[in-house]
C-alpha cells in the first residue's frame, strides 16, 4: 500500500494506492487482483474488493467503481444508488460513508481532494483519457462547485518511460495536437519513441493549478508490487489483474 504525502496531511480524508499484495486471487491475479473485468475467479474478486473496503472504512457495498473505456467523461456521485453501471473514467463526490475507486495496470491513478469544496475524486488517465481531456473535464467540473478551490492531486504508481515503447504514428497524433508535446517522448530508434506518461499528466494538472505529488513506482518494471497490462502481454499471458487506488471522506 502507498500514500500520498500531501494527502495524508489532509484530516477529513483516507487514501489509499493499493499494491498488488494481500489479497486472495490465484496465478497471474496474485494476489490483490479487483479487477471485475479480468477472468479471474469472481469470488475471489469480491473477496479482495470487501478487504480494500475494510481498509476504507466503509461498508462492502459502498466501495463505487466506474467501468472505465478510456474516455474523458467525469461523474459526480450524489446519492446511493450504485445498481446502475457508471460508465466513466473519472468519479468525484462530497458524500461521506462511500469511497470511490479507481482500476489500473500501467495506466495512471490520479487521487484529488478539494479542502475547501470537500469534495474528492479519482481518475482513470491512460493516455487516451489525458489526450482527450479527462483531466481538464475532472478539475473543471470541481471547480464549478466552488470558485476559491484548494485542489491537491497525487499522481500514482504507472507504466514508467524507459517501459513505454510507442511507435511513430502515437508521436505524430500528439504533435500534430501541439509541437510542445515533443519533450513527453525520447527517441529510441527510427519507428519507436519513448512516452513520457506520467510527466504529460502531471504537467496537465499543474497547467490547471493544481498542487501535485507523485508516488514514483513503475507498474512495468516492480512486478512484485504491481499488475502490468504491458508486462503480461511481453509475457504473452492471456490476462491480467487491475491494482486499486481509492478515496474517501471521513
Amino acid at each position: 500500500m502507498f500514500y500520498s504525502n500531501k494527502l495524508k496531511k489532509i484530516k477529513h480524508i483516507k487514501h489509499c494506492f493499493f499494491s498488488k499484495k494481500n489479497g486472495f486471487s490465484k496465478g497471474i491475479y496474485k494476489s490483490l487482483n479487483c479487477g471485475k473485468g479480468s477472468k479471474d475467479n469472481r469470488n475471489n474478486i469480491y473477496k479482495n474488493l470487501n478487504f480494500v473496503a475494510k481498509k476504507m472504512g466503509v461498508k462492502k457495498n459502498k466501495l463505487i467503481l466506474m467501468h472505465q473505456s478510456h474516455s474523458n467523461k467525469v461523474v459526480e456521485v450524489k446519492k446511493y444508488n450504485f445498481k446502475n453501471k457508471i460508465n466513466a473514467d473519472a468519479i468525484i463526490t462530497k458524500m461521506n460513508d462511500i469511497a470511490i475507486g479507481v482500476l489500473t495496470a500501467d495506466c495512471v491513478p490520479i487521487i484529488i481532494c478539494d479542502v475547501r469544496s470537500k469534495i474528492v475524486g479519482c481518475i482513470h488517465a491512460g493516455w487516451r483519457g489525458a489526450f482527450s481531456g479527462i483531466i481538464y473535464n475532472t478539475i473543471k467540473k470541481i471547480k464549478k462547485s466552488n470558485s476559491n478551490n484548494k485542489i491537491y492531486a497525487s499522481v500514482g504508481p504507472c507504466i514508467g518511460e524507459k517501459n513505454y515503447e510507442v511507435d511513430i504514428k502515437f508521436y505524430e497524433k500528439f504533435v500534430s495536437k501541439s509541437w510542445k508535446n515533443k519533450i513527453y517522448f525520447r527517441h529510441k530508434s527510427k519507428t519507436k519513441k519513448l512516452f513520457d506518461l506520467r510527466k504529460f499528466v502531471t504537467d496537465k494538472l499543474l497547467k490547471l493549478n493544481v498542487k501535485v505529488d507523485q508516488i514514483k513506482k513503475d507498474t512495468f518494471t516492480e512486478k512484485s508490487n504491481f499488475f502490468s497490462y504491458r508486462r503480461s502481454r511481453k509475457l504473452k499471458q492471456k490476462d491480467y489483474g487491475r491494482c486499486i487506488s481509492t478515496v474517501c471522506l471521513i
